[in-house]
């Protein structure tokens, strides 16, 4: 996300990351976080974000990756860290995410999942991730992020939440804090900025609901690979004629690693089969 937002995708070895990304799936679909095999819809959604900012969605087995994430539904229309987890708003929005990234959002049962996140708002205006908690700045992303993927953040006083958010700067040093009178964090200001931004408030500009990054990066991006697509080659990285120009001396040179590239992607589905 870091480097898509600096333009700079074109210095990730693409094949080589997915490789890795694809030897943490299980069987049954799940995305273990690294080498020691713990196990959470977290590094299901961090997986599909990652292969999706890249273009390579097919480096991993997304059908298998849904159908777990399917697997972590509760009966409250919520999503748990695994089959049976506690429903948490954190774990929505991974799962959610994941399937939207996935093409699957159809797969999940709207009008349950919105009223359960709707009754996260408690009566000062901000959001809670479970039931009998304290509102937190942050679930004004995880919360509202789900809602919009589902179409449904209407469900919510959208101003109540807004004088929250504002409620929890710090007047003197800026910054947002979890709560109001809480210190400020970096964590909370950038999940009170993206929340404001979901809200279409304050002058924020529009911001991804699945993969939490400025629409406009999103679209750049997509019409780079849509673009790549079109001529039947591996998708560029992002601002290719500019990488193009500074890291190779030719085009042949670009399709020697193009080739080299998709070349490590057939291995990888090589290796899963």
């Amino acid at each position: 996300q870091v480097l898509a937002l600096f333009g700079a995708l074109h210095t990730v070895d693409a094949g080589r990351v997915m490789r890795y990304v694809a030897s943490l799936q299980r069987p049954d679909g799940s995305f273990a976080g690294d080498e020691w095999g713990e196990v959470d819809t977290r590094f299901s959604y961090c997986a599909l974000c990652c292969a999706s900012l890249l273009g390579k969605l097919g480096d991993i087995d997304v059908a298998a990756a849904v159908r777990y994430v399917r697997a972590c539904e509760n009966f409250d229309g919520g999503y748990g860290c695994e089959p049976g987890g506690e429903s948490h708003a954190g774990q929505v929005f991974t799962c959610v995410g994941a399937l939207a990234i996935g093409g699957e959002l159809g797969s999940v049962r709207s009008e349950e999942l919105a009223w359960w996140l709707c009754e996260r708002q408690t009566p000062g205006g901000g959001l809670n991730g479970r039931p009998q908690k304290d509102a937190d700045v942050c679930y004004s992303w995880w919360v509202l992020s789900a809602m919009c993927l589902l179409r449904r953040d209407g469900w919510i006083d959208g101003e109540a939440l807004r004088r929250f958010i504002l409620s929890c700067q710090d007047e003197e040093d800026g910054g947002i804090a979890d709560k109001p009178g809480d210190l400020p964090d970096v964590f909370h200001t950038f999940f009170g900025i993206a929340g404001l931004s979901l809200l279409g408030t304050d002058g924020v500009p529009p911001i991804d609901a699945a993969h939490a990054m400025p629409a406009s990066v999103m679209e750049q991006l997509r019409a780079e690979q849509a673009a790549a697509a079109s001529e039947g080659r591996p998708s560029p990285p992002p601002e290719f004629l500019t990488f193009v120009e500074s890291a190779f001396t030719s085009r042949a040179e670009y399709d020697r690693w193009a080739a080299e590239m998709e070349a490590g992607r057939e291995e990888a589905e090589g290796d899963r089969t």
